[in-house]
């Protein structure tokens, strides 16, 4: 597959989801109950502990992949420091010489975010920008919990509150989103956009393939 061919989302699902809301009010009535992995604790912690030295408002970079979006939210808010996080190391290690981007205001995770999110919740470690930027689709209907807007951890993205923002070459996946803020008594916009510059390998990928893409803000 070339650069500029990306395929595009196939799903067997007609339109929202058919079970989403009483998932997402299942979720929000029985608090997540999964253990925290030591390894995330850990992860967690040095972060805290960074933050806190540095006294600088924070971003989140949810999802970042190999942290070329982290790079370029650090570049665009140099008053802020910027963690991206993402579950696999091989992606982040990619993007391990920081000196070669010329910002030092931000740093790279690996970590499982349904731990990372509600240890930051229950630590009060809040971002005021929350990015979530391209996430895995799971478009298969049987696949709706995996979605995040379908998971457990759904609250805990909520009470980190902060301007989020979210994008997607799949506009259901924010359409969804949506219903489940609605749900949760908090609203979010969808729209289609044309980023003036691509801050992600898979921005710039959707572009040259001519696919639309989406954008859901919300402020929590």
């Amino acid at each position: 597959m070339s650069f500029a061919n990306s395929h595009e989302i196939i799903t067997n699902q007609t339109g929202v989801h058919e079970h989403l809301v009483e998932i997402v009010e299942k979720h929000l009535k029985h608090p997540f109950q999964k253990p925290i992995h030591p390894r995330s604790l850990e992860g967690f912690k040095a972060v805290e502990q960074q933050v806190s030295q540095l006294g600088k408002p924070v971003i989140f970079d949810s999802c970042c992949g190999v942290g070329d979006s982290t790079v370029n939210l650090a570049k665009l808010h140099p008053e802020h420091f910027v963690i991206g996080m993402d579950k696999s190391g091989h992606r982040l290690n990619k993007n391990e010489c920081y000196e070669q981007h010329d910002v030092d205001n931000f740093m790279l995770l690996r970590t499982d975010l349904n731990d990372f999110w509600r240890l930051a919740v229950e630590a009060q470690m809040l971002p005021e920008k929350h990015y979530i930027l391209y996430p895995n689709p799971w478009p298969k209907s049987k696949h709706v919990q995996r979605r995040w807007h379908g998971a457990a951890v759904f609250p805990s993205i909520i009470a980190l509150g902060g301007e989020l923002e979210m994008r997607s070459n799949w506009q259901l996946y924010l359409q969804e989103f949506a219903v489940a803020l609605e749900v949760a008594g908090k609203q979010g916009v969808v729209e289609q956009f044309e980023p003036e510059q691509a801050i992600t390998p898979f921005e710039r990928k959707y572009q040259a393939s001519g696919q639309a893409l989406f954008k859901l803000k919300a402020a929590l």
